[in-house]
């Protein structure tokens, strides 16, 4: 999107607002005092109940959810009954992925390939926070994020921009509906703008660099997507961009989002982003801070502290109001706020039931999250070692997640259900289902787990061994803790943690056949042992219904059908460069069409050697990383036929005109079981002015397909698809030539061929 089509959407909170509604908001701001509509933008966290209440006597605009229902219309009617105006709150929380029910992390749901996945987490999370008085979340987070040392990559939908966009959107429309005055809505907050997930060195909170090309055509899209889906919210990032703060950075903020993109919402600070301005090195002090942030755009400052009584009785306005801009900038935030609350339907009605809160996971959310769950498990490896076979009779179950219950992840609330049972419950029920259903004989299930994944001992690997050497099957469920993953859980060493690799080369040591169950929060790098087992499944934080899914993948009642939404590289040294949608060198370090591995030896005698030495590569390193973004394999077996497009040539003037290149395929199922395929479609620009992507995502649509069947996938390939942004002063634009487009995660797939023509 540029500046000479933006426009504000039709779903936002603004757009829903009646003429009457308008005039009311426009007459509340002109009766409202200075240190009033100070008040009304900020939100505080953090606070005693008592205190909660005597900020809502003091006027401010919004309070971290008190934890209950009957606590929050406490502090609701305070506002309402013992305030001048009567304006309510604002409740906001950080519900992430879920908030009774934890559904899989963000990460995750990107496994899934599904907008349907992330739209019912939402749906789901939404009922269960507003029962309880929650009317402004914190999520989704769409940062585009190519480096999986940080800690947030967990929050995130994965590398790329194309999917980022699509599952953010859709948490958008589960968390606000068609209408934010519909029960059991919240308003989202697209976080955080912007550049976040590109920190330096993968560090959380450090420093971003890059140029507005890249800025424009990578991590601005899932913003713009997520704009248009009515997003009412937008959260600033903490880092820098090119060496301004983005909180106190007027370009991004009003010149980007308000007005290139056309965000009539409200931008909100992270947690003391305003006052980080300070030790960033950009503001004096707290004042200064806020002046700034003010000017650049921000509408809520989180933190508490530009009008505040209990810290200054005598004065409790931090700013003063004799500078006309900084009014006319204040008032304009105080409407963002108040347009907020009465889409909400606040003013009518600023109270739940508390009879109605939703306290547990209810039959129907624990189903929704299992659905979802189900999707999401990428298998990496598998030479028929999964599913587990009926004549392994006796099958040993170690490691660290084989009987804990840590299966929630990042970000999830303290009151959440946990899992109600470990794998080792779960598999013990689906194996004794299998049986059931089959007639036969349970296997004897062996459990050694309890080991600390931070520091597997000798002993238990011994231990483990010994078991594996008696067994006719061993699964190994391993374990990046979820306190290792999230925000400042940044990791310079993406191995597993604890040992837990020795665990895998003593039971592979054993021969006893050895399938992985890699349950973990980003990718990690599994170089060291990852041909040794004979299938490895990614579990990632799968949620409340995590065991059982897992338990149901393994025995085969589920089909995995989960495809990466980052790649997993082979070393840390690589990062971030290990991304699918890389730019090619002038010297790619490629041949034949495929990727050649170091050559340690290679001398100096030849044109070919030298042709080969000299390209873009690690010496010590194979090429590209181990499992690149989309890979994922099936119990079954699909393949492509009958590609096509509807036709070989489309001007620029009809893509302008919004008209479309379908681009068809018939997915079959050759092999014996059910399965769903996640069919994705990418393109390349052959000749551009820029250098073109090898190869960027441009759909992706998951289908069914019962075995032996077929099913016939349509795409639309539109401007936004073929389109290159330039920071010439032209923007997003589509130039004449040949566009590369290939069905499936091959990147040697034989191509169809598209002409776009003036």
């Amino acid at each position: 999107m540029t500046a000479a089509n933006a426009s504000t959407s039709t779903k936002s909170p603004l757009a829903q607002l009646t003429a009457a509604q308008r005039e009311h908001i426009e007459a509340l701001l002109a009766s409202l005092t200075w240190e009033e509509k100070l008040a009304q933008i900020q939100v505080t966290f953090k606070m005693t109940q008592e205190e909660c209440l005597d900020a809502a006597r003091s006027g401010i605009g919004a309070l971290f959810w008190p934890g209950n229902a009957a606590d929050t219309n406490a502090v609701q009617r305070v506002a309402v009954e013992e305030t001048a105006h009567g304006i309510p709150l604002l409740i906001g929380l950080d519900v992430i992925h879920g908030q009774r029910t934890t559904f899989p992390t963000p990460l995750a749901m990107g496994a899934s390939f599904s907008a349907a996945v992330a739209q019912s987490c939402a749906v789901v999370s939404a009922a269960e926070a507003r029962s309880g008085g929650v009317t402004w979340t914190f999520s989704p987070m769409v940062d585009v994020s190519r480096d999986p040392r940080w800690g947030r990559v967990a929050e995130g939908f994965g590398e790329d921009p194309l999917l980022t966009a699509e599952l953010g959107a859709a948490m958008v429309s589960g968390y606000q509906h068609e209408r934010l005055d519909e029960p059991g809505t919240m308003v989202a907050t697209a976080k955080h703008f912007i550049g976040y997930g590109a920190a330096e060195g993968g560090r959380d909170y450090n420093t971003v660099d890059m140029s507005d090309q890249r800025l424009h055509s990578v991590y601005l899209p899932p913003f713009a997507t997520c704009v248009q889906a009515g997003v009412g919210s937008v959260m600033a990032s903490f880092n820098t961009m090119n060496g301004r703060p983005v909180h106190a950075n007027r370009r991004l903020l009003t010149g980007i989002l308000k007005e290139e993109l056309g965000f009539t919402g409200a931008i909100v600070g992270d947690a003391s982003g305003v006052g980080n301005l300070i030790p960033h090195g950009v503001a004096a002090d707290l004042p200064d801070a806020a002046r700034m942030s003010l000017a650049a755009g921000l509408d809520v400052e989180m933190g508490g502290h530009l009008h505040d009584p209990a810290a200054r009785p005598e004065h409790p306005a931090l700013l003063d109001g004799d500078d006309p801009a900084l009014v006319a900038r204040v008032d304009d935030a105080v409407r963002r706020v108040l347009t907020l609350k009465t889409a909400l339907g606040l003013f009518d009605n600023p109270y739940v039931d508390p009879a109605a809160e939703i306290t547990a996971p209810t039959a129907e959310h624990l189903s929704a999250a299992r659905i979802a769950a189900e999707k999401c498990p990428v298998l990496l490896t598998n030479d028929g070692t999964l599913p587990i076979a009926p004549t392994a009779r006796r099958i040993l179950l170690a490691g660290p997640a084989a009987t804990h219950t840590d299966h929630l992840g990042a970000w999830v609330q303290h009151f959440a259900a946990p899992p109600a049972h470990s794998l080792a419950d779960a598999l013990t029920a689906a194996l004794a289902d299998r049986a059931a259903a089959t007639s036969t004989p349970a296997p004897e299930l062996t459990v050694l787990g309890g080991q600390d994944p931070l520091g597997v001992t000798d002993a238990q690997i011994a231990e483990v061994a010994a078991a594996a050497a008696d067994a006719d099957l061993v699964i190994l469920a391993l374990d990046e803790p979820s306190q290792l993953t999230g925000e400042a859980t940044s990791r310079a060493d993406l191995h597993l943690p604890g040992n837990q690799a020795a665990l895998v080369h003593a039971v592979a040591a054993t021969g006893t056949p050895l399938a992985v169950v890699l349950v973990a929060g980003r990718p990690l790098v599994v170089e060291d042992w990852i041909e040794e087992p004979g299938a490895v499944l990614m579990a990632w934080h799968l949620g409340t219904t995590a065991p059982e899914v897992i338990a149901d993948v393994l025995t085969g009642a589920v089909n995995p059908s989960g495809r990466l939404p980052m790649g997993l590289p082979r070393h840390s040294g690589q990062l971030p460069a290990t991304y699918d949608a890389h730019e090619n060198t002038g010297r790619p370090a490629t041949r034949g069409g495929e990727m050649i591995k170091p050559a340690f030896d290679m001398g100096l005698d030849g044109p070919a050697n030298l042709q080969e030495f000299f390209t873009s590569k690690y010496r010590d390193l194979e090429l590209g990383p181990r499992f690149r973004f989309g890979h994922g394999l099936s119990y079954t077996s699909f393949t492509y036929r009958d590609a096509e497009l509807n036709r070989a040539t489309i001007t620029r003037a009809e893509l302008n005109a919004g008209q479309a290149v379908e681009v068809s395929v018939t997915v079959a199922n050759t092999g014996e079981r059910d399965g769903e395929d996640v069919v994705l479609l990418f393109t390349r620009d052959v000749l551009a002015s820029l250098a073109p992507a090898v190869r960027r995502l441009s759909g992706f649509q998951r289908v069914a397909v019962p075995a032996g069947t077929t099913a016939q996938v349509i795409f639309r390939l539109e401007r936004s698809h073929l389109a290159l942004w330039d920071d010439d002063g032209q923007g997003w634009r589509v130039e004449p030539g040949d566009f590369e487009i290939r069905l499936g995660p091959d990147p040697d797939a034989e191509p169809l061929l598209l002409t776009v023509t003036d």
